[in-house]
């Protein structure tokens, strides 16, 4: 940055006239450090930026790059401005395509009319289209016959549950699996405590047993181990 030298004899701040007109130039390593106010500094930088606003043009540059697509005839090689069909009002102007931001080169296949179905503007101005879109509109949609009998959905062959995992006071699938310690024979957790606490003297349903509290009911991990995988979808064993 540029600074004036403060001449002999002046006064002790230096004014905005000393830095405009009476001093002597130097390349300055940090403005920050001189003995002078925010605003002269401002104005100081601002009198010697070397900008002005006559060498910048806001002309829109003659030179056009290679992929530049006009916006009203969807063509290359002009600008918007220079567009040939400007004064034709007869001229429709092509529909706006869906650029291919995104989607790799690899995976396009090109085409020549935009007016194909799912055509998009790549990055080059031509016009593509995805090559898996390309398969599906070959094919084209099967259309079903009209008051064509809807197809029967195939049954599913479902194995018999086998008899160890039913409940044998609920006749239903084992749910939270326990054993009876008396005989050893699994229930449904529920189905046994409200059967052995229902009796006078905590009778087991199966051998008969009294005095069996339900504190003695005791876990079957396997069979409930063997419920969850059936509910994956997995066979029973």
């Amino acid at each position: 940055l540029s600074l004036c030298i403060r001449p002999p004899g002046s006064c002790e701040s230096l004014t905005l006239a000393c830095l405009a007109h009476t001093c002597v130039y130097v390349q300055m390593a940090n403005l920050a450090v001189q003995d002078v106010s925010e605003e002269d500094k401002i104005k100081v930088l601002t009198n010697q930026s070397p900008y002005d606003s006559v060498s910048y043009s806001t002309k829109f540059s003659a030179v056009l790059p290679a992929n530049y697509t006009c916006y009203r005839c969807g063509n290359t090689g002009h600008h918007i401005r220079n567009c040939p069909t400007s004064g034709d009002k007869n001229f429709e102007a092509p529909p706006r395509l869906k650029k291919s931001t995104g989607i790799p080169r690899s995976f396009m296949v090109e085409v020549d009319d935009p007016n194909i179905k799912g055509a998009m503007l790549t990055n080059c101005g031509h016009y593509a289209i995805p090559a898996i879109h390309a398969k599906a509109y070959a094919i084209g949609k099967k259309e079903r016959p009209p008051f064509l009998a809807q197809e029967q959905p195939l049954a599913v062959d479902e194995s018999p549950v086998p008899k160890e995992l039913i409940c044998m006071i609920c006749e239903e699938l084992l749910s939270d699996a326990v054993v009876i310690p008396c005989c050893g024979n699994s229930f449904c957790d529920d189905c046994i405590r409200t059967t052995l606490l229902d009796s006078d003297h905590h009778i087991c349903p199966t051998c008969n047993q009294s005095d069996v509290s339900p504190d003695t009911l005791i876990a079957n991990k396997f069979l409930r181990q063997v419920n969850l995988t059936k509910g994956n979808g997995k066979n029973w064993f």
